[in-house]
């Protein structure tokens, strides 16, 4: 048994940069704040050297493998946060489906939820301190690690998301399989829905109590459904879980920003400002000036760079940056790409991305 077994969630160091916590409550820190979704990933020759050979879940289920995953990107660049190497298929797994990384393919279920009388399969009781105590030792481990340099994020998957994954088996360009599900079992489908908002409440406490100074839900597959289907089957859970999540931690004295990420549901703006999370995170397809005119300053806004915008020279994402900053505004504002990194980014072109939001925000701000 390793030292860190023996790491407690408390005496954690003092926060030398609150610029994310402060813009994520709707204020207007010295400089905008920047991170990236995926900024732990395979762009980086390092990750790929600690991750080499080994099996996906092995390394999200080590504890020191995810710290040190975690803290890579931020040895390279001053990210304004962090966000603990996971998946957000750790969940249907503490419910007891086998998922595997298969290499070309991504996730795959070995036996997919097919009928309704399937859902008799899962552990609809999960402790949670159980099954995904790695991940908490996970995000104590690095909160302490990270020094108080930045704040370390959690997260987790919506229902919506994570039932898609579990019918399709993996991922998915139509994810019809599990569309059918609404259209054919919408009963059965709340059932699960509510199944997995259960697990995913007690999994975000857990994740704060351990050290999260942030929560994200991923609601990945947002776009996949129309309006009338996400305002049934991925709103109303969404919307849940951040009154929850908040009322168990007041419970406790404790308070964390959270943040939504429903990629591409432009059509649900109005709505997600009202779901009792801090911020919305938005993808590419949305404009800035738009999305603060729809959201009516209810919230703080997160993104939205195109991912793609990386492959672009520097000095012109120097000024993608500046437009975008332009268009949000600096206050109630983090900056971030609309997706994730991709694995054949050039890490020198996300250092600009990074150095461009950090010096036109200063900017900006000093010329109000």
């Amino acid at each position: 048994m390793s030292n860190n077994d023996f790491i407690l969630p408390k005496d954690f160091p003092e926060l030398k940069n609150d610029t994310f916590l402060r813009a994520a409550r709707g204020e207007e820190p010295e400089h905008v704040p920047v991170w990236c979704m995926r900024q732990a990933g395979r762009y980086l020759p390092e990750f790929r050297e600690v991750r080499g050979g080994k099996d996906f879940f092995d390394t999200c289920r080590s504890p020191e493998n995810c710290c040190e995953l975690t803290l890579q990107p931020l040895r390279r660049f001053p990210f304004d946060a962090s966000i603990i190497f996971s998946d957000i298929l750790v969940i249907p797994q503490a419910m007891g489906m086998e998922v595997q990384m298969l290499t070309g393919k991504g996730p795959t279920f070995t036996d997919p939820l097919k009928e309704p009388e399937d859902l008799q399969r899962l552990q609809a009781k999960v402790d949670v301190n159980k099954e995904l105590d790695y991940v908490f030792k996970a995000i104590t481990l690095t909160r302490h690690k990270i020094e108080g340099k930045v704040p370390l994020i959690g997260f987790t998957g919506a229902p919506w998301t994570l039932m898609s994954y579990m019918i399709e088996g993996g991922g998915s360009t139509t994810h019809s399989k599990a569309k059918r599900w609404l259209y054919r079992h919408p009963d059965s489908s709340h059932m699960l829905l509510r199944m997995l908002a259960d697990v995913i409440v007690e999994y975000l406490v857990g994740q704060v109590a351990a050290g999260a100074q942030a929560l994200q839900v991923f609601e990945s597959h947002a776009g996949i459904l129309g309006p009338v289907e996400f305002r049934e089957f991925s709103l109303p859970y969404l919307r849940d879980i951040a009154r929850r999540v908040k009322d168990r931690l007041k419970e406790k004295g404790q308070d964390v920003p959270m943040i939504v990420f429903a990629k591409d549901a432009h059509y649900a703006l109005e709505e997600l400002s009202e779901s009792h999370y801090e911020v919305v995170s938005l993808d590419w397809t949305i404009d800035p000036r738009s999305a603060r005119e729809r959201t009516g300053g209810k919230v703080s806004l997160q993104g939205n760079m195109d991912p793609c915008a990386l492959y672009a020279p520097k000095e012109q994402i120097s000024d993608i940056v500046r437009k975008m900053l332009e268009g949000f505004g600096t206050r109630g504002y983090i900056a971030n790409l609309g997706h994730g990194l991709y694995p054949d980014m050039d890490p020198e072109n996300v250092g600009a991305f990074v150095d461009a939001v950090h010096q036109h925000s200063k900017l900006l701000i000093k010329q109000k």
